[in-house]
């Protein structure tokens, strides 16, 4: 009823009118927006209707909120734009820990609440799914949201929804639209002018203060004799991947990656050494890092995990520190200088490019395809010989994506083939955040293949979308490591709490509606599964690895967990 009204509005509307819910979809689809995530529910159906009769967008309604949320997440760490729909209270609620974690993590999320009507708004009657106060979860998502709107008046609802998805833009992080069901079919002006022109846009900086900054950084460069630079995850969020690869092939400097910016630039780079993660890095990768006399960090983010649980107490006085909108100089403080402006500024500065001596990673990660694989048929799997083997199987181009745990730790020290992206939510680290970002990044990048590694703890809590990979012809390759439990937990402090039932799960993609997947045990029936997953069809393989099989770098990484337990009930 409601979009068969909008349409026959829209037949008499001027050709200077439109209605407000096709507003918001064409701006949505003008910054980037080809897929909304979400559930319906009753609030909701008028603005699911709009987008089913809106021939740029398709709505992708997955089986919960929550993995809305997280596809939104995968979509727009590689679209640069994610949208989910969700009804008002249980299903913006239930969506709420996806939007943190984008948050977190710097991802642009929109999420639209449809909600009660503007007459029940303003008598707040106890409707179902409401609180009894209809603001209150707009107060809620004020905490993990750069900016809000609601849309509860037609003429104003233009200017609302270009401010908040400008925001969204400008700090790369979700916005929050509230969307009266009434107000959906309601007329208002057509877009004017263009936002996409506020794309990634940077504070513009100080000419002085961006010059005195790198007069003092080259100065310090130059006198060095072992610069090394670590980039890191603000490197892909403001898309900064063309600066810094001029940079590293104007200056020859070496450059090691933290966990969060695995990826940012193609691994057989000549100058990157590798994963850099304090006390836990590859010996020679840690020894050339921390030996170095000027280190130049690059939108670096010091978290637990990417710095192996804050092991990376890396002397000041080496240290040249570029961040978004700051950069530190040893105890200078430069705080009107962006990381573009100065990345760029570096470059230009250096007219001549230095040798030095490295090992680049081809030579020394430890899972990698120049190190030679020779499978033995009997012998049963271990997680070190299993991402050695696939180091040589991840085609170029794909997305890799691992989930919390084992998973995320073996397929950080795995060399990424040429053209490859990687995805992991490092430092919010939502178990079960990879079924839903595998969903959305897939639909981001449809020419590419995704490589999803995820546990069977994570896969519990989020199985359901493999239905929906399945229903709308998504065809990831997912390896589902099967090692009894939670085994990062354990590691920090195991019980019966850390076990879980054990699903036959190889079987659940044919009864989620899809073909039957494959369960292995050693190394001759992966070599036969590889063979036969090459398809473009979705494949899902079982990978039973022993319970206590774990990676150093997690080892060390729990310990630090534990550490931070014990002082917390100190």
């Amino acid at each position: 009823m409601a979009s068969s009204v909008a349409n026959s509005l829209l037949s008499k509307l001027s050709p200077l009118h439109t209605t407000v819910s096709q507003y918001l979809l064409d701006r949505l689809n003008e910054i980037g927006v080809e897929y909304i995530f979400g559930v319906p529910g009753d609030f909701a159906l008028p603005f699911n209707k709009e987008i089913e009769q809106y021939p740029k967008i398709q709505f992708i309604n997955t089986c919960n909120e929550l993995n809305a949320a997280y596809a939104a997440d995968g979509y727009a760490r590689l679209k640069g734009i994610g949208c989910c729909s969700t009804t008002y209270g249980v299903g913006e609620l239930s969506a709420l820990n996806g939007i943190a974690g984008s948050y977190a993590e710097r991802v642009p999320v929109v999420e639209i609440t449809s909600s009660p009507s503007t007459k029940m708004t303003k008598k707040q009657p106890l409707l179902h799914h409401t609180l009894g106060d209809y603001a209150k979860t707009t107060r809620i998502f004020q905490e993990i949201t750069v900016a809000q709107a609601t849309l509860d008046n037609p003429e104003t609802a233009p200017q609302e929804i270009d401010r908040v998805l400008r925001e969204c833009l400008i700090h790369q992080r979700p916005v929050y639209i509230n969307f009266p069901m009434d107000i959906v079919s309601a007329a208002c002006k057509r877009p004017s002018g263009s936002i996409v022109t506020s794309f990634f846009d940077f504070k513009p900086s100080n000419r002085d203060a961006l010059a005195e900054c790198l007069d003092e950084a080259v100065d310090m460069i130059e006198k060095s004799l072992n610069p090394i630079i670590i980039a890191d995850v603000e490197l892909k969020r403001y898309h900064l991947k063309e600066e810094f690869t001029k940079l590293l092939d104007r200056t020859g400097i070496p450059f090691a990656v933290l966990m969060m910016g695995k990826g940012i630039v193609d691994e057989f780079h000549p100058h990157f050494i590798g994963l850099y993660q304090g006390k836990n890095s590859r010996k020679y990768v840690k020894e050339t890092v921390d030996s170095s006399d000027c280190i130049i960090e690059l939108g670096v983010w010091r978290t637990d995990f990417n710095t192996g649980s804050f092991s990376m107490k890396l002397s000041s006085q080496y240290v040249i520190s570029a961040n978004y909108d700051r950069v530190y100089i040893k105890n200078h403080v430069y705080e009107d200088v962006n990381l573009k402006d100065f990345i760029i500024g570096l470059t230009e500065r250096f007219q001549t490019r230095k040798q030095f001596e490295l090992t680049p990673a081809s030579q020394g990660c430890t899972h990698r395809k120049t190190l030679e694989y020779q499978h033995d048929p009997s012998k049963n799997l271990s997680l070190n010989r299993f991402f050695d083997r696939m180091s040589h199987f991840i085609p170029d181009n794909s997305i890799v994506i691992a989930d919390t745990g084992v998973s995320l730790f073996a397929a950080a020290e795995t060399m990424l083939p040429k053209g490859a992206d990687f995805i992991g939510q490092i430092f919010y680290g939502s178990i079960g955040f990879t079924i839903g970002a595998s969903l959305g990044a897939a639909l981001a990048a449809p020419e590419r293949r995704v490589i999803l590694f995820i546990g069977d703890g994570s896969f519990q809590v989020t199985c359901q979308d493999l239905s929906t990979m399945i229903r709308f012809k998504i065809n990831p390759i997912i390896f589902l490591i099967n090692n009894d439990g939670y085994t990062i937990e354990r590691l920090v402090l195991d019980g019966s709490f850390n076990d879980i039932q054990p699903w036959k799960y190889s079987l659940l993609p044919s009864v989620f509606g899809g073909e039957k997947g494959f369960n292995i045990t050693n190394e001759g029936e992966l070599e036969f599964v590889l063979q036969e997953i090459k398809s473009k069809n979705l494949a899902f393989v079982e990978v039973h690895l022993p319970k206590w099989d774990y990676t150093e770098s997690l080892r060390q990484t729990a310990k630090g967990m534990k550490l931070v337990q014990d002082q917390q009930e100190a």
